[in-house]
């Protein structure tokens, strides 16, 4: 058995991810987006402000499949602290049927919560449990503090 030698013209030979294309120079690249160091100094006020005005990312979205008096709401960055408080709070409105909640996986930074209504919207309901929880919550708060500085003073 012979052995077959090939030549191999390397202008011929495809590297994979090689290209027959020279370098180009960058001279016609558009600029770039980045302000310069000095516009930076200048604008630092204005960069200021536009990261006060950005909104935060929604944190609170109705789930498919929902009704005006039946419907589910997804919790983003919440758990068992606020799921079963706004539980608590919101079957305490007469209007409300059913209130549950339930966090999909324990991985999941998500509390889902599910309410039905008998009248009135599940939304509204939501809004009302909301409203009730941050009035009870600055209460408890009030009554911490003062309990406090009472027992302070003796």
């Amino acid at each position: 058995m012979a052995l077959v030698q090939r030549r191999v013209n390397k202008k011929s030979a495809k590297m994979p991810g090689r290209t027959d294309s020279e370098d180009v120079p960058m001279d016609e690249a558009p600029a770039s987006h980045q302000p310069e160091e000095e516009e930076e100094e200048e604008g630092q006020e204005s960069t200021e402000q536009e990261e006060e005005e950005e909104e935060e990312p929604q944190r609170v979205k109705i789930l498919p499949g929902s009704t005006d008096t039946a419907a589910s709401f997804e919790f983003i960055d919440e758990g068992h602290t606020l799921g079963n408080a706004l539980r608590y709070v919101i079957m305490k409105n007469p209007d409300v049927e059913f209130c549950a909640y339930a966090i999909p996986h324990p991985s999941e930074p998500k509390m889902n919560i599910r309410i039905q209504t008998y009248d009135g919207t599940a939304v509204a309901a939501l809004q009302k449990g909301l409203k009730d929880l941050q009035a009870l919550s600055d209460t408890v708060a009030e009554e911490f503090i003062r309990a406090k500085e009472e027992f302070g003073r003796s």
